[in-house]
């Protein structure tokens, strides 16, 4: 079981700061140093730049552990994670050394190529606008796709060169301030685009580790406050139990929730660890693929035994429980994580 590291001063600060980050639809300024300050923004920074250069396995514990505070926050760091992992790819000197010159710079980015570059003398201009960029308003540092002569392209430009529409309304994941970012005719030096790499079947799969990550630990979350009310003089209404605790059917309701919990967390670190394997095959990568969405089901069906559990209680406002469930149901719906795209892929893998 994936618990939060003993001395993580950063895990309460995300915690109190949690309800504020959600309300104003982006991660308080708190939150964004305590990411960075806990190394969370460094995890995919290369070690030659001060990073931790970390493994799929250390990114997806870290995310949970950060989810299990914020869902928003540790969403943010995962995508973090994943725009860093695709620049250091895409791009050579000089302009990596710039990009990581802050090894716990915040990035954010978008692999959707919905803007066009026109090359000039002095560089390509610029012209769309990229949906749902996680963290932009919060971010130094953004990398976009876009086409370019008909080929798909990377650009890595500074986000204070972009306009911000905060366009982000959303039932969950609020706090991760996915605003839409906008160029209008930006000049972008040539050396600050690049011909995409083309992300390989491992980091597909840590690309959806880093969406699922949160999901667990949101869910866990949802547990640690529904395991708070068992601990407190509550009882299940209308009975005549002293506490929740008295309940058979609710020990059982709540060993239930914790057993998807716990199968959840394990499918995502049994990924974390294969996905590294060389030399994966085809059907190996969708066996992982239908395991991640698994994990991603398990946390939607714990949190609805855990809100039965809770009762309608739980979805006051001021209630924590309400706050991951929407995040859960949100997250876990990424298209990283798509059932039914990876049962059709699985079932491809078997009869090819």
């Amino acid at each position: 079981m994936i618990q939060s590291k003993a001395g993580f001063e950063y895990h309460q600060i995300l915690l109190e700061q949690a309800e504020q980050t959600e309300r104003q639809d982006r991660l308080t300024a708190a939150s964004v140093e305590a990411l960075r300050r806990s190394g969370a923004l460094a995890l995919r920074t290369p070690v030659q730049y001060g990073g931790a250069g970390a493994d799929a396995t250390t990114c997806a514990v870290r995310l949970a552990e950060i989810g299990r505070a914020c869902p928003s926050a540790a969403w943010v760091a995962g995508t973090c994670a994943t725009a860093k992992t695709l620049f250091a790819q895409s791009f050579d000197e000089p302009i990596q050394k710039e990009y990581f010159e802050d090894p716990d710079a915040l990035v954010c980015g978008s692999g959707a190529p919905t803007a066009r570059g026109v090359r000039e003398a002095d560089g390509v201009r610029v012209t769309g606008r990229w949906e749902s960029v996680s963290g932009s308003e919060d971010a130094d540092w953004t990398q976009l796709a876009l086409m370019i002569d008909g080929a798909y392209h990377v650009m890595a430009v500074p986000v204070a060169d972009l306009a911000v529409e905060r366009n982000w309304h959303m039932a969950g994941m609020r706090g991760t301030g996915s605003q839409r970012l906008v160029a209008d005719g930006l000049l972008v030096p040539t050396w600050r685009t690049a011909p995409a790499a083309l992300p390989q079947p491992q980091d597909r799969l840590f690309f959806a580790l880093c969406v699922l990550a949160p999901v667990v630990g949101a869910t866990r979350g949802a547990l640690d406050v529904v395991q708070e009310m068992f601990e407190s003089p509550r009882k299940p209404y209308m009975t005549g139990y002293a506490s929740m605790g008295e309940s058979p059917g609710a020990r059982h309701w709540l060993a239930d929730a914790a057993r998807l919990v716990d199968r959840a967390e394990q499918s995502m670190l049994a990924v974390a660890r294969d996905s590294a394997r060389a030399g994966l095959a085809e059907l190996d990568r969708a066996r992982l693929q239908m395991s991640l969405t698994g994990a991603a089901r398990d946390c939607r069906g714990a949190v609805e035994r855990l809100l039965d559990l809770h009762g309608a209680s739980g979805f006051r406002t001021t209630n924590a429980l309400q706050l991951y469930w929407r995040d859960v149901a949100v997250g876990s719906r990424h298209p990283l994580l798509n059932p039914y795209l990876a049962t059709e892929g699985l079932g491809t893998a078997l009869v090819s």
